[in-house]
C-alpha cells in the first residue's frame, strides 16, 4: 500500500513537471482527527478532549516522531463530529514540520469552540471524512483516518460499510481511540471502526487519562514504518520535484 502510494506520488509530481501547476507537497502522513463531540461528552470533558489533543502536539514525543520521519513533516486536519448529519471541519489541513508550527496547532485545537452535542454517528463521521482527503494540496506516503469516541454508534451510516469504503478508496489505516467504561465499547470499535493495514487500537479508561492515551496513539499513527523500497521511490519522487521548480524557474521572463 505505501509503494502505491509513493508511486502515486512520483506520478503526481511527474505531470507537474514542465508546467505551472501545483504540485502536492509531499508528507509523511496525511492525519486526519475525527473528535466525537456527540451529547454523552459534557463540557468538562470536551475540553480534557482538546486539551489532551494540544498536550499531545506540544509533547517532545510527538514532536520528535514528525521530526524523524522520513519527509519530517506531517499534515493534520481536525473534524468535530455527533449525528448523522453532524460533521465540522474545525481545523483545515495544516502542515507540521517545526516544533513551533506543532505547538501552534495544539493551541489551535484547544481554543475551538464545540459544534455538537448531538447522537452517535461514527460511520457518517467517516464518510463524511474520506472526500476531505482529495485535493487537499498534500501527498503523504500514508493516510490514515482517527477515531476517538465514548459510544456505540446509534445514528447514521453503518460504520463497518463506511470503514470499508474508505479503506477501498485510499484511506491507509483507520486506527480507533476508545474513551470510557460503555459495555462492549472496545470490541465494537474494532470490528466496525478499526482498519488497513497495521491498524490498531488503544483506550482511555476515562478523559482524565485521555491526554497519555491520545499522545501514544498519535506517536503510532505518526511512526508507521513503510513499506521495502518506499524510501527509494520517495527519493525519486523528490528529485523529480526539484527538476520540475528548476524547470519552471528557467521558463520565467
Amino acid at each position: 500500500m505505501f509503494k502505491k502510494k509513493l508511486m502515486t506520488l512520483v506520478g503526481v509530481l511527474m505531470m507537474g513537471f514542465g508546467s505551472n501547476t501545483a504540485l502536492a507537497v509531499p508528507v509523511d502522513v496525511e492525519l486526519q482527527l475525527l473528535v466525537d463531540v456527540s451529547g454523552s461528552i459534557d463540557a468538562s470533558e470536551f475540553t480534557l478532549q482538546m486539551n489532551g489533543y494540544r498536550d499531545a502536539f506540544q509533547s517532545a514525543a510527538v514532536q520528535n516522531a514528525v521530526a524523524n520521519g522520513v519527509l519530517g513533516t506531517i499534515a493534520v486536519q481536525l473534524i468535530q463530529w455527533s449525528g448523522a448529519a453532524e460533521q465540522f471541519v474545525s481545523l483545515g489541513w495544516t502542515q507540521l514540520t517545526t516544533a513551533a508550527e506543532m505547538n501552534a496547532f495544539g493551541n489551535a485545537i484547544a481554543a475551538t469552540a464545540r459544534i455538537f452535542a448531538g447522537s452517535t454517528a461514527p460511520g457518517s463521521a467517516i464518510t463524511f471524512g474520506l472526500p476531505e482527503f482529495f485535493g487537499n494540496g498534500f501527498e503523504g506516503t500514508k493516510k490514515v483516518m482517527d477515531v476517538s469516541g465514548d459510544g456505540i454508534q446509534n445514528s447514521g451510516t453503518d460504520t463497518m460499510i463506511a470503514r470499508d469504503n474508505a479503506l477501498a478508496n485510499g484511506i491507509d489505516q483507520i486506527n480507533g481511540l476508545t474513551i470510557g467504561d460503555v459495555p462492549g465499547l472496545q470490541a465494537w470499535y474494532q470490528a466496525n471502526v478499526v482498519g488497513g493495514a497495521g491498524a490498531f487500537q488503544m483506550h482511555a479508561t476515562d478523559f482524565a487519562t485521555f491526554a497519555g492515551a491520545v499522545k501514544t496513539k498519535l506517536e503510532r499513527d505518526i511512526t508507521g514504518v513503510p513499506a521495502p523500497g518506499a524510501l527509494g521511490l520517495m527519493g525519486i519522487g523528490l528529485v523529480m520535484m526539484g527538476m520540475a521548480a528548476t524547470r519552471r524557474r528557467r521558463q520565467l521572463p
